[in-house]
Parts: C-alpha cells; sequence; structure tokens
C-alpha cells in the first residue's frame, strides 16, 4: 500500500503537537489504518502516551548515525494497527552529530526509505522536538505534508509565519520540493472565551482551505491520559477530546485518501 509521511512540527512547545500527535496516530488505528508514530523528540513523551517504556537503543539515534534499520525498531503498541518507534534522551544528541555529516537533511528520509518501501503503513506520522532544529528540520525533508498544530491564543499565531517561511526554503532549495501544508489544527480551544474564537477566525480569514474543522478543545481528559500511559479513546472515549480527535481523523482520511487500499473507514 502507498505511504503517507506526516510530520507534526511547531518551535513553540505547549500547543498539543505531541497531544495531536499520539491521539491522530491512535484515531487512524481505530479505522484500521496500519499507523506507524515516530517519536524524534528525545523527551519521549510520545512513547510514554503509549505506555512504552524507553530503551537505550530503541529510538531513532543509531540510524541515523548510519548504525542499525528503522524497521528493526518497530515496537507494537496496545492498540491494533497502532505501531512505535520510541524515543530516548540519546537522541539530543543527533541535534548536534548529524549537522557534522554530509548531506545532513537528508538524514532521515534516508532512514525512512526502507519503511516506506516495506508498505506496511498506509500513515506515519512524526512527533517532533518543540524546536526548528536538525531533527525538527529533517522531519520536515522527509515528509510529505507537515501538520501543524496551534494554539488558540495570539502569542501563537506569530510563529505560524516562521515554520511557514522554513517549508519554503526546503522547497525552494530542492531538498524537499513535494513538501505540502497537509492542514493546521487549531487547539486548546475554550468556547468560553472571544479569544478562541477570534484566533480560529482569523486563521480561517487567512488560509480556509487548509484549517480543519475539528477543533481540539482545552481539556482535562486531554491533559491526564499521557500520565497513564494511555491515548484519550482508552483514558475517557466519551470525552470532548475523543471525539475531537476521532472528527481530525476523519477529516485527515478524507482530505488524504488515507482509506485508499485500507479497509474502508
Amino acid at each position: 500500500m502507498p505511504t503517507t509521511v506526516f510530520t507534526i512540527a511547531n518551535q513553540k512547545g505547549g500547543v498539543g503537537k505531541t497531544t495531536t500527535a499520539v491521539n491522530l496516530a491512535a484515531a487512524l488505528a481505530e479505522k484500521e489504518i496500519p499507523t506507524l508514530l515516530i517519536d524524534l523528540d528525545p523527551q519521549a513523551n510520545a512513547t510514554s502516551s503509549l505506555g512504552v517504556e524507553k530503551q537505550e537503543g530503541r529510538s531513532l539515534y543509531g540510524p541515523l548515525r548510519g548504525e542499525g534499520a528503522a524497521l528493526a525498531l518497530v515496537t507494537p503498541t496496545a492498540y491494533p494497527n497502532l505501531f512505535l518507534i520510541p524515543s530516548e534522551e540519546d537522541l539530543a544528541a543527533a541535534e548536534i552529530e548529524i549537522a557534522q555529516m554530509e548531506n545532513f537533511m537528508l538524514k532521515l528520509r534516508v532512514v525512512l526509505e526502507p519503511v516506506r518501501a516495506s508498505g506496511s503503513y498506509r500513515a506515519i506520522i512524526i512527533d517532533c522536538p518543540p524546536a526548528l532544529g536538525m531533527l525538527s528540520m529533517n522531519s520536515l525533508a522527509a515528509a510529505d505534508y507537515l501538520l501543524i498544530t496551534l494554539q488558540c491564543e495570539y502569542m501563537a499565531l506569530e510563529g505560524l509565519g516562521q515554520i511557514l517561511r522554513n517549508v519554503e526554503r526546503l522547497r525552494t532549495a530542492g531538498i524537499n520540493p513535494s513538501l505540502e501544508l497537509g492542514g493546521v489544527v487549531m487547539t486548546m480551544y475554550d468556547a468560553r472565551t472571544n479569544l478562541s474564537r477570534q484566533v480560529v477566525d482569523e486563521v480561517k480569514q487567512h488560509m480556509p482551505e487548509k484549517l480543519f474543522a475539528a477543533v481540539i478543545p482545552r481539556t482535562v481528559r486531554l491533559s491526564e491520559a499521557p500520565s497513564f500511559g494511555k491515548t484519550i479513546f482508552a483514558y475517557d472515549p466519551a470525552s470532548s477530546g475523543s471525539l475531537a480527535y476521532r472528527a481530525l481523523a476523519k477529516e485527515v482520511i478524507t482530505r488524504f485518501g488515507l482509506a485508499t487500499a485500507c479497509t474502508p473507514s
């Protein structure tokens, strides 16, 4: 089956990036779409959010340095159709080491080529560190689409232009000319405040075709789930967070044709 690679990136922390990576991946898997989540953040929050123990040597640190293969690191999770390549603290060293290598911007793309070629996964979702460093830039160079999580606050809007400029640089430099902005996910939405509605309206005004209709609410249940090593669907399947991420997954499936060659959703 064809594989579509998404990277979820934002240079700002605390915008729901990892929460979105984990729960979007889980929601796609719930729809019987074989999905691989790659934790590229040395903090390994996506790894622990799925209840997977951090283990030395199980991250992409080795393959990025030319040691071992990414396919050998794929780890099953407690959820059918959802697989993980975990992270570990050693991955932080890759930020420095990759920059000293030849073709340093393409390391992750080369590492993931056998994973793509295996045909085992319809979707690959990469969770990046909260910075536009070497790991995040490598993920952009390896992806088909960038998904941006944007917190419903005006300060969050300031970083949107920066990451879009980096996408354009990668395209014009020929590093990843096919990279596209797949969409913007509004997170931490509070319907009780004018600010949340105003920020969503502003993004909708500037890029209506890129904004996902599903907005992720600000809810304690989404914040609690990772501490139990569970997705929001396992932790509280009837919560507003569960409903929102299921709605987002349906949009992603439709927008990018992910149901192709998979069980119909």
